[in-house]
């Protein structure tokens, strides 16, 4: 078996290979020492057919800051979703596999002049704003945009809470800056809000879609053609998770709010919800020892792995992230001891599991984690010269054919067939682990490509 670990790449795997097959094969080969990530683009194109089942009448404009790989873009790409940029380099990476301008939604509320500048030369109509500098700022620089009007929000419960940040009160302020809006001769046709990044109470959808409501027809009446909302992000995208009770909430206030008669367009910004499960990271346990707890004497393993803090696991800090070590062994034939995982700086910060009963695992085994696709890599460095892991996409062999041509500058072919049913038996996820048919279990339907996102009209 041939495995080319030198640049990023596509593998097409057959519908019997999954991810931790083929996690398996690239540790085993021999040729791979680094942390790596494994991207399953299935896992992307299920997570959208959900989408269209579950919220039909919202467009999602994907939330790049999130994760910017450029196979995540071209297969949301192909699948018609729109994109929330919120700076140049984003906007850049956008316009740079072949996505129109129309599709763009430059969703950052405070822009550098540079950007903003930027976002004119390439045709991108549609801005958030929530404060009066940035209307002045838009009528000197971009006085033909679009705009929505960013209203604050906010659930109760969120993993990252972004009303802090952005968004104008909908009852004193948002009636002002569309005033205001008005009189500059500025176009404002719709509200956008965001509850929270990861949010955990569905019922503040609806708060912010009644509030938007109110806004609208004050838009209505100041003249102006108030046709688009945008219900931002904070939908879950992990492999436990699920959309069902917020698309509910979000189903029945647009319908209470904005039905189809009132011809108004939704959009949302997810991010996490399409990527955080189509990425897994491998590990390599590169170092150990053992330590003794100086209150009890007990023993205590500290395993060090090739990515941490500064890596991919900054979601500890930044996103309020929690992680599972998955150890890739057969469990039933190592010792569970008390453990601690490190990452690899010389940063006594860089923890990543402070405590966890594991198995006692050798230097040169692998330790997985999955749900590690959002806020992950797009926001890791490489302090201490170590570096930001590798991404191979897995693409089944069943996906339609415009979606390989899209990405066929990156495939390469995979050899899986000398791993054989029988030794992957060899190594079962022990039960204490997450549910080991979330890894093998079957395929998703393939959305059809002819049936894409419709555009929105600005």
């Amino acid at each position: 078996m041939k495995f080319n670990c030198d640049k990023d790449q596509v593998q097409i795997v057959d519908s019997g290979t999954d991810v931790v097959r083929v996690i398996r094969n690239i540790t085993e080969s021999g040729f791979q020492e680094d942390a790596f990530y494994i991207f399953d683009v299935q896992d992307l194109i299920q997570k959208y057919n959900n989408w269209k089942e579950k919220l039909p009448g919202v467009v999602p404009y994907y939330a790049v800051k999130c994760n910017d790989h450029v196979s995540v873009l071209k297969t949301l790409s192909l699948l018609g979703v729109g994109f929330d940029c919120a700076s140049k380099e984003e906007i850049k990476k956008i316009l740079s596999i072949g996505v129109d301008a129309t599709r763009i939604i430059f969703a950052n509320p405070a822009k550098p002049a540079s950007h903003m500048r930027y976002a004119v030369d390439q045709g991108i109509e549609l801005l958030t704003v929530d404060s009066e500098n940035e209307l002045y700022k838009i009528k000197k620089l971009h006085p033909t945009a679009k705009m929505l009007i960013r209203i604050r929000s906010d659930a109760s419960v969120s993993q990252c809470p972004l009303g802090v940040k952005f968004g104008c009160n909908s009852v004193t302020e948002a009636p002002a800056l569309m005033q205001l809006a008005r009189t500059l001769g500025l176009d404002v046709i719709g509200v956008c809000f965001h509850v929270g990044s990861g949010c955990g109470e569905p019922m503040a959808y609806r708060r912010a879609i009644a509030r938007a409501h109110a806004l609208f027809q004050l838009g209505d009446e100041l003249g102006f053609n108030m046709h688009l909302l945008d219900i931002g992000g904070g939908f879950p995208g992990e492999k436990d998770s699920s959309i069902d009770t917020i698309a509910d909430v979000v189903n029945m206030a647009l319908e209470d709010y904005f039905p189809p008669s009132s011809n108004v367009n939704v959009i949302a910004e997810p991010g996490r919800y399409f990527v955080a499960s189509a990425f897994t990271l491998a590990t390599l346990v590169y170092s150990k020892r053992m330590v003794r707890d100086p209150d009890t004497g007990e023993a205590v393993n500290m395993f060090y792995i090739n990515d941490g803090i500064y890596g991919s696991f900054n979601s500890l800090m930044y996103d309020h992230a929690v992680v599972e070590p998955i150890p890739l062994v057969n469990n039933r034939s190592y010792e569970m001891v008390p453990c601690s995982i490190w990452g690899p700086t010389c940063d006594s910060l860089d923890l990543i599991v402070e405590r966890a009963e594991f198995p006692n695992l050798n230097v040169g085994e692998w330790i997985m984690f999955e749900n590690m696709g959002a806020y992950t890599f797009s926001a890791a460095s490489s302090f201490n010269g170590f570096p930001v892991p590798k991404v191979y996409t897995i693409l089944n062999d069943s996906v339609k054919l415009p979606l390989k041509d899209a990405l066929s500058a990156l495939e390469d072919e995979f050899d899986f067939e000398d791993v054989s049913q029988s030794k992957l038996n060899d190594y079962p996820l022990s039960s204490s682990w997450k549910d080991n048919q979330q890894l093998h279990g079957a395929l998703p339907e393939i959305y059809c490509l002819e049936e894409k996102c419709p555009a929105i009209p600005i």
